[in-house]
């Protein structure tokens, strides 16, 4: 490969996976011959990071606890051209990494997804599946249909996209955050179909289906908060207005009827609860303009980083796998 060849790094976060990361590391090597793959190790009871680094891996370590701040430290230190972020439990699919690269490149994307496909029924657990269904299905009401699996562990990024992703999560969340600053910024990104196995003997899966899903649910909602003020705060004046006009009701019918406003303790919470309405439109309007404010620094910061390039042009190169055969060769 030449000099003006494709910088590839695969970033493994890890976490008491001593019984698969040997097998990850091995695959993507094999797949990825030209690439550096790091295996970042989160405070492993076991013998994670030794057996990575037997295997052949870079192995670093972050001491703060969660697969967020592991996927900060990672975007933070590495540098390449393409990154692919990957689980060290074994379940996803090594070659299908060069589709995935492929893809990035040749339609000028900065993220590819990988779409698990089931090979066996112990791959994916009930309740993780339904989870990601409801997920994935609020995520596109709030804020548009572009993916179908936005919890996948299995991702291809551009550089542009890396450096200029602000990663606030610190643990599970972090695959919403990648899917909400994506669609926020209306950046290119897809799907690509990759098989997902289960786990191998010995590996236990860290996702806890109640816990975790009720994080990422709430990181949703303070995604929602954050990125679309406007619409959060006026539903929240709505209902408060709704209930101030149950309460008036009554009230305003009694004094048609005999002039006089017997209840004024419902009175004063009716209009307590329409003022409190006007005042979260109003938190919306001021909010929704900082939001834009934002928005912007964010598409500043993403458009401040070079374009990927793959020998000296997106277009017209050879593909990624023709580059790799002909490095084998």
């Amino acid at each position: 490969m030449t000099s003006t060849a494709l910088r590839i790094a695969v970033l493994v976060p890890c976490y008491n996976e001593e019984a698969a990361v040997a097998t990850v590391v091995a695959d993507f090597r094999k797949v990825l011959p030209s690439a550096e793959i790091y295996v970042y190790d989160n405070n492993s009871r076991d013998r994670t990071a030794s057996v990575a680094r037997e295997a052949g891996a870079i192995v670093r370590s972050e001491r703060r606890q969660g697969k967020g701040h592991v996927v900060r430290r990672m975007f933070a230190d590495i540098e390449a051209d393409v990154y692919v972020l990957v689980d060290g439990d074994a379940t996803y699919d090594a070659p299908s990494a060069s589709r995935m690269i492929d893809k990035l490149l040749d339609e000028h994307l900065d993220m590819v997804v990988g779409l698990r496909v089931d090979q066996t029924q112990a791959a994916y657990r009930l309740g993780h599946r339904t989870g990601n269904r409801m997920l994935t299905g609020f995520l596109s009401s709030s804020f548009g249909q572009a993916f179908k699996d936005i919890l996948s562990g299995y991702r291809v990024f551009s550089r542009r996209f890396v450096k200029s992703f602000p990663v606030l999560s610190d643990g599970f969340e972090i695959e919403t955050e990648l899917a909400v600053y994506a669609l926020e910024l209306s950046l290119p990104v897809a799907e690509v179909e990759t098989p997902y196995y289960a786990r191998p003997e010995g590996s236990f899966s860290k996702l806890n289906t109640w816990r975790d899903g009720f994080r990422i649910l709430g990181t949703m909602l303070k995604l929602y908060r954050s990125e679309r003020p406007l619409r959060f705060f006026t539903l929240i004046g709505i209902l408060l207005a709704l209930m101030s006009i149950v309460l008036a009701i009554p009230i305003v019918i009694t004094f048609i009827e005999t002039g006089l406003v017997p209840r004024f303790p419902t009175a004063f919470l009716a209009m307590g609860l329409m003022i409190m309405a006007l005042l979260s439109v109003s938190s919306g309007l001021v909010l929704d303009t900082v939001t834009r404010g934002r928005r912007e620094m964010k598409m500043l910061a993403y458009l401040s980083q070079p374009a990927l390039k793959r020998n000296g042009s997106l277009a017209g190169g050879p593909s990624h796998s023709q580059m790799l055969t002909r490095e084998l060769t």
